[in-house]
């Protein structure tokens, strides 16, 4: 049957009547063949919105993912999704979110118990309702420029004819085989995706010849040519920069100078000879000689994939490996899924859990092959066959997701064709209160609970014990609401004797680009705190979650909130964070208080998970990622080369205009001698910039008035885009030559030109525009906002000629850059120039003036002309050197340095995440002695796909005297004791002689010490001694102190030890 909810007032597209996806015909809905409107259909209400159009802020984070044109190709596409199962439900979630046209639900199944242990949308008063029915109005709200339908009809060929695309969930194989015959006849696609306990598939038909546009969704590499030998066709790049490209790649040429037809030719297929040269064969053997320059660019090429029928590729199956130390097992697999679908199509029902026999009659329905099935494989299989579990169908429903949409945008490499998971190390062993071998059917029954589907696989002893959990999720972000989601589903702090506790925290607020991904917010919630916004919307998946929202940072200025009571209560942390100094941190914090850690991270398609167990693994902080390569000062200042120095360069600049003299200028303003005392103690060339910034900003260059504002704005622009270049061209001509003999502009240095302002280029326009409104916001005036009169004013404003200078130095090279700042300290008139800033400094009245706004860099705000401004400044100056433009979108990644994301990838690694949390629990709360090789670090890239899995590196092992340890060690000693007492302690308990003992940054005690001052200092408690040292008390919060120690050992080597714990 199909009931309308609501009619959708489509007048906006209207235009789109001829408009086609992949040759399949659209309507004015978007949708093949009118989507999934035959007559009637649940559809929700969306009337109000433009469909054709793309949400920039709402998808701005996956546009980064994934390009605006798959973008586009997702906001044309239809999607029917069959079954609101688990996994259904988890791949419409995000196939919604990540702006699918048209998403269809439909199911006949009514809602069983077994269902709500991962199916998030049905409450337990709608066991028995179709499960589409009871979870459309819920996915309906995730995003209102999304058309979702619902259909509670069986599948029908007609159906399946209105999409793109029709994914497969919680189906039998016949079904499966049914569709499939009707998606190849009518050139459809078609996914299959399913899960049972810990073991799930995915199968993918997308047709005899599938084209994929880009294989792995990596940005194109484009690197400067040093030479290009037209006889062997090598082709080197500049100073032996790694070109990053591999056999079978294309290349483009462009601004080769000599060899100039090079730059004309169609994409040239490379072969890789070394890291630093590539080969394009004969394709210049005809042109001239090369001369100098160029660049060669990498362009994406499509490729055509092959998948067989599922018919076929049931007896010839290509296998995708999920885990590389599991590489004989989905084989065994492929098996095991259709001999469970034969017995669920004999009998009815899946297998029993625990249930010998029917493992016994599963084992029947296998089908004639030569792989070998593992007898305890099997049996685990048939065990869990009733089972549902969230972290799993979030995994697999995260990777089914990203499938389906690889299929409709052609964006990205599919699974070519089966892919089977399973995480079996999850299932405690003999080392748990809850090992599963001693699980009996009994044990595992049904009972009528929300939580059946998870106990028929661990049990329900297991499951009470996760009731009682008490866990911290720090960020309340996508990964935040998708380890909330699975906590919740799982029971974690469940328990309605409220015996266990769920706390989260997060001090940001909502924004609109969160909605894309972070699926536990709404529109009506932006500006909200995202802790307890998500806090509350997930009680709505179990209203017996025990959850408490914090909106608070974590880290040392937090530590009064995030004491040691908070931490003793914990049996674990999930990190949900976004910057690697918070993870530092709750590292520290987790290795210091003995608690186990799960963590986390995503970029665009790829995402990773670490395990840090107490006495057991290595922490997050063991290892370090190396730093990021930074842009030389000399390259952003006179010499950029690519659109990313432009725009870093015009980020900088904002900061330097509008940020930092407001924030030094005020330090003056609020306290004039503290101001002082602290230049004092900067170097000459520091004293001279910050004393200059604030004599600019409040007296030569303070604006009275907003035609002021816009006059600064149009001088401003005069002499970053002529007068510093043409002084640049002044020092350095077009033909210079080094005393080398080579062109000073060559290799990496592009030669620039001087722009003559035109207020009717709208660059240039924009650059005055927004420093204006800018301007008069720092000094707290009303801006001119009017475009016509801003225009009119700075056409009309008078520009000095420009008069380039003799005798300036620039420097040209890091080490040139470093010499002139340090050579500012050591001018004759540095004293004098001082002298002065500081007489007219003096002159002011601090009283009678107002202070300035900083006005910080918020990048997703687009009525703020922050990024107007940033955009305006790097195309400028792209102009300037001749550099491609980059549009706002670009522009605003890189100045906001914004990680792209996506919503499929964070249900995965979230999966994965909760997956490990399995394996940490155990009877009465205490942690279990899991072997290293049961947990898994993840690493997953979804583009490619790949999935890499591999056991957490051990803590490695120290060692003083004859005593070994590890970074979870540490020496405890309960105050009060004074320094001798620790001393001796150490020396008699250890046979460990201290020689250095510090805390933080105070050093309490050294051999080094003058004699009176050691002795002094033995005598005294440590508490005293840390606050005398320190010169502030400790606070009362702080119960325990941290003491780190040199020392020798017993044959007077000097040796690592554990740190001291010190309690007060």
């Amino acid at each position: 049957m199909y009931r309308q909810y609501r009619e959708e007032t489509l007048s906006k597209n209207k235009t789109k009547e001829n408009a086609s996806v992949d040759g399949v015909p659209m309507d004015t809905n978007g949708s093949a063949n009118g989507g999934a409107k035959p007559g009637g259909g649940v559809q929700n209400g969306t009337g109000n919105v433009d469909h054709s159009t793309l949400d920039k802020n709402l998808y701005s984070r996956q546009i980064y993912a994934l390009g605006e044109s798959a973008m586009m190709h997702l906001r044309t596409a239809s999607v029917l999704i069959s079954g609101m199962g688990a996994v259904g439900v988890e791949i419409a979630k995000n196939l919604i979110l990540g702006g699918v046209r048209n998403v269809t639900i439909q199911d006949i199944k009514a809602a069983e118990w077994h269902d709500l242990s991962a199916q998030y949308y049905i409450p337990e008063s709608a066991v028995g309702q179709n499960r589409a029915a009871v979870c459309y109005e819920r996915l309906a709200e995730l995003n209102d420029s999304v058309s979702v339908t619902c259909v509670t009809d069986p599948l029908t060929e007609e159906l399946v004819d209105k999409f793109n695309l029709t994914i497969l969930t919680d189906s039998t194989l016949s079904e499966q085989l049914k569709v499939n015959e009707w998606t190849r006849k009518m050139k459809k696609l078609m996914i299959v995706a399913d899960s049972r306990g810990l073991f799930a598939q995915i199968f993918l038909d997308l047709g005899e010849q599938f084209r994929v546009d880009d294989t792995n969704g990596e940005q194109c590499h484009e690197v400067f040519i040093e030479h290009v030998d037209k006889v062997t066709g090598d082709v080197m790049t500049l100073e032996n920069a790694f070109h990053g490209l591999e056999d079978g790649d294309y290349v483009t040429f462009a601004e080769v100078k000599g060899m100039t037809e090079l730059n004309d030719i169609n994409p040239v297929k490379v072969t890789v000879k070394t890291a630093a040269v590539f080969n394009i064969g004969d394709a210049a053997k005809n042109f001239t000689d090369y001369k100098e320059g160029g660049r060669a660019k990498q362009v994406k090429m499509p490729k055509l994939i092959t998948f067989k029928p599922l018919k076929e590729a049931l007896k010839e199956p290509e296998l995708v490996i999920a885990d590389f130390a599991k590489f004989d097992r989905p084989a065994q697999y492929h098996a095991l899924w259709q001999a469970l679908f034969k017995f669920i199509e004999a009998t009815g029902r899946p297998p029993k859990p625990r249930s010998d026999a029917d493992a016994d009659t599963l084992r029947t329905f296998l089908p004639q092959s030569d792989v070998e099935i593992d007898q305890k494989l099997l049996k685990a299989f048939s065990y869990q066959a009733t089972g549902s579990l969230c972290p799993m169908a979030s995994f697999i429903g995260g990777v089914a997701a990203q499938e389906a949409m690889k299929a409709v945008t052609h964006h990205m490499s599919p699974i070519n064709q089966f892919f089977y998971f399973d995480a079996l190390e999850a299932l405690p062993g003999d080392y748990s209160a809850f090992d599963e071998a001693k699980l009996t059917e009994e044990m595992c029954a049904p009972r009528k609970s929300r939580y059946d589907g998870q106990a028929a696989v661990f049990g329900w002893d297991f499951q009470e014990a996760v009731l009682k959990q008490k866990w911290f999720i720090v960020g309340a972000g996508a990964i935040g609401c998708e380890l909330l989601k699975n906590f919740a589903m799982m029971g974690v702090a469940s328990s309605d004797q409220k015996l266990g506790k769920l706390k989260i925290t997060d001090m940001d607020q909502i924004e609109i680009s969160n909605l894309n991904r972070q699926f536990l917010f709404r529109r009506h919630d932006v500006g909200g705190k995202k802790s307890e916004v998500a806090a509350k919307a997930v009680k709505q998946f179990n209203q017996h979650l025990n959850v408490e929202a914090l909106a608070e940072r974590v880290g040392a200025d937090t530590e009064q909130i995030f004491n040691d009571g908070f931490f003793h209560e914990l049996n674990g942390v999930a990190n949900a964070l976004d910057n690697v100094d918070a993870r530092r941190y709750m590292d520290r914090r987790c290795v210091y208080y003995g608690l186990p850690l799960l963590e986390s991270g995503t970029m665009g398609a790829k995402g990773n998970t670490q395990v840090v167990y107490p006495y057991l693994t290595e922490s997050y902080g063991s290892s370090n990622d190396p730093p990021e390569r930074s842009i030389p000062i000399c390259t952003l200042k006179n010499f950029p080369n690519e659109i990313q120095h432009t725009i870093q360069w015009a980020r900088d600049l904002f900061e330097g205009l509008f940020t930092n003299p407001s924030e030094t200028a005020n330090q003056f303003l609020g306290d004039q001698r503290a101001f002082f005392e602290r230049v004092d103690k900067m170097h000459t060339g520091q004293k001279i910039e910050i004393l200059e910034q604030v004599k600019k900003a409040l007296i030569d260059d303070k604006p009275k008035t907003p035609e002021a504002c816009i006059e600064w704005a149009r001088n401003l622009w005069q002499d970053y885009y002529h007068n510093s270049i043409g002084q640049l061209l002044h020092t350095f001509p077009a033909d210079q030559v080094t005393d080398h003999g080579v062109k000073f502009w060559s290799g990496t240095k592009r030669c620039p030109h001087t722009l003559q302002f035109d207020v009717n280029q709208e660059e240039h326009f924009n650059f005055v525009y927004a420093a204006s409104i800018l301007r008069a916001q720092q000094y707290n005036l009303t801006p001119i906002t009017d475009k016509a009169t801003v225009g009119k004013l700075a056409a009309a404003i008078p520009v000095p000629a420009f008069t380039p200078r003799s005798g300036v130095k620039i420097a040209v090279t890091e080490a040139e850059a470093k010499e002139q700042a340090e050579q500012m300290g050591g001018l004759d008139d540095v004293d004098q120039q001082l002298q002065a800033y500081h007489l007219s400094l003096a002159k002011l009245n601090p009283k009678t003036i107002p202070p300035l706004l900083p006005i910080d860099f918020e990048k997703d705000d687009d009525s703020n002309h922050h990024m107007d401004f940033i955009t305006a400044a790097s195309n400028l100056r792209a102009e300037n050197y001749d550099i491609p433009k980059a549009d706002r979108m670009k522009t605003k990644q890189i100045a906001g340095r914004i990680i792209p994301a996506i919503a499929t990838t964070t249900a995965a690694v979230a999966g994965l995440v909760a997956l490990e949390l399995y394996k940490m629990i155990d009877a009465d709360g205490r942690l279990p002695k899991v072997p290293i090789d049961r947990f898994k670090n993840g690493f997953i890239n979804l583009a490619l796909p790949f999935f890499g899995f591999s056991e957490p590196i051990e803590a490695p092992k120290k060692k003083y005297n004859d005593t070994e340890f590890t970074l979870w060690d540490r020496f405890e000693i309960k105050g009060p004791k004074t320094l001798q007492e620790v001393f001796d302690w150490l020396k008699n308990d250890h046979g460990l002689d201290a020689t250095m003992l510090s805390c933080g940054v105070s050093l309490l005690y050294s051999f080094f010490m003058p004699e009176a001052k050691r002795k002094a200092r033995l005598e005294m408690t440590i508490k005293t001694l840390v606050e005398t040292v320190a010169q502030k008390q400790v606070p009362e919060h702080t119960h325990d102190l941290v003491l780190e120690v040199m020392a020798s050992d017993t044959t007077g080597e000097d040796v690592e030890t554990p740190y001291i714990k010190y309690v007060i």
